[in-house]
């Protein structure tokens, strides 16, 4: 959950909850490699680019999508990693603006640690000291952030190039699917899991994401967008955190030293964490409390989602920023939510425009199982086996507060 390296840190679609429902339509249009050569632009005005985006340092071409709707928002969506490159929308003057930490160039995502709005697989958020048991079977991982495996591995979900599968739309929302295989024993994690991910945006202002997967043997899997959001937009003038948050939890995954979960959720009543009801997230990061200091003095936490994992996407979290007139709601499926306070940005990396962020300009939401669930038998499992299939979907919302 860093743009610097830090200490070791959404599919079925229904109306949902009290968010702005994202209709699901009957597939239409055009899909697959040749389906959006240029722009194919519906009716309603949702259009979908293809154009490339890059070399890697080993010759593999990187793509890029972007989803364009009629008011004003915008998404660009790059192979590399299956990363949300840019994500445009209007402040309360019309103006847009992009919302996503990233880089200008595909050369900063290839070469620069951390987890800037990519997609995290194998295992979303940690592992304690690299290693679970399956059916009496121990599996060491690749230790990414020592003692500890973080994100999937050394060389990560987010550090492949995806292919892009098919590019679709109908009359009023456009997406891109990308796909991955990731072979058995991949940074130690058995089994050969094939993944796909579906960023869709429609007329409405969400950007729905639906991750699915299958494996070929038993195995463990936890995928997540690692957002990392700034409602002021970025570069950044002003901290992300430096907006009103509402999450619709009742507990947090209070953690150890290295960031593993206890085991034992923690009320939030009477705490920092506590965020049932609107507050202003700069100053609960910056206030005193034992969990806070862990994390370098931020929020770095699993939230326990009020009804677990559902089948349809729930209400999670409310982010807004009245200077800039910019909402966001957050639905997921999962039940849990890491939010990351950018507690480790130190300037060191440079992003969009040359900036370097620092503390708090970032604030990201990952929708997720429990960290650590493989070895913690109380949480939810996030075991998959032959023949199931791992569903998620994870809605974000934009829109401009009245």
């Amino acid at each position: 959950m860093n743009i610097s390296i830090r200490p070791a840190t959404t599919i079925l679609l229904s109306t949902l909850v009290g968010l702005s429902a994202c209709s699901q339509m009957p597939a239409g249009g055009q899909s697959g490699a040749g389906a959006v050569a240029g722009a194919a632009t519906a009716a309603a005005g949702v259009s979908a680019t293809r154009a490339s985006f890059g070399t890697l340092s080993n010759g593999a071409q990187v793509e890029a999508v972007t989803l364009k709707n009629a008011a004003g928002m915008s998404a660009t969506l790059i192979s590399y990693g299956a990363t949300v490159q840019s994500l445009r929308f209007p402040d309360k003057q019309g103006n847009a603006a992009d919302l996503v930490v990233g880089y200008d160039n595909l050369a900063g995502y290839e070469t620069t640690p951390g987890f800037t709005n990519v997609t995290v697989g194998r295992y979303a958020n940690r592992i304690a000291k690299g290693t679970f048991t399956l059916d009496g079977k121990a599996y060491p991982l690749s230790l990414s952030e020592p003692p500890n495996t973080l994100h999937g591995g050394a060389i990560g979900w987010d550090k492949r190039n995806w292919v892009i599968k098919s590019v679709d739309q109908s009359a009023d929302k456009a997406s891109v699917t990308f796909t991955l295989t990731s072979p058995d024993g991949d940074q130690g994690f058995p089994g050969t899991v094939v993944a796909d991910v579906t960023y869709e945006l429609n007329n409405n202002n969400d950007l729905t994401i639906r991750y699915g997967a299958t494996t070929d043997k038993p195995t463990v899997v936890n995928l997540t967008y690692h957002s990392m959001i700034n409602l002021s937009g970025i570069p950044a003038s002003r901290l992300a955190t430096d907006a009103d948050l509402t999450i619709e939890a009742d507990a947090i995954l209070p953690v150890d030293q290295t960031l593993i979960p206890t085991g034992k959720p923690l009320p939030v009543a009477g705490t920092p964490f506590d965020f049932r009801k609107p507050a202003n997230v700069t100053e609960r990061a910056r206030a005193q409390h034992p969990q806070l200091a862990l994390a370098n003095g931020g929020i770095d936490h699993n939230y326990v989602l009020r009804g677990g994992k559902t089948a349809m996407p729930k209400p999670a979290v409310t982010l807004e920023d009245r200077q800039s007139g910019r909402g966001l709601k957050i639905a997921t499926t999962e039940p849990g939510m890491q939010v990351y306070t950018g507690n480790f940005l130190k300037g060191a990396i440079v992003g969009k425009g040359g900036q370097r962020l620092t503390k708090y300009q970032s604030i990201s939401f990952e929708a997720q199982g429990y960290p650590d669930a493989p070895n913690q038998p109380a949480f939810p499992s996030t075991r998959l086996d032959p023949g199931q299939q791992y569903a998620q979907t994870t809605v974000f919302h934009f829109y401009v507060l009245k």
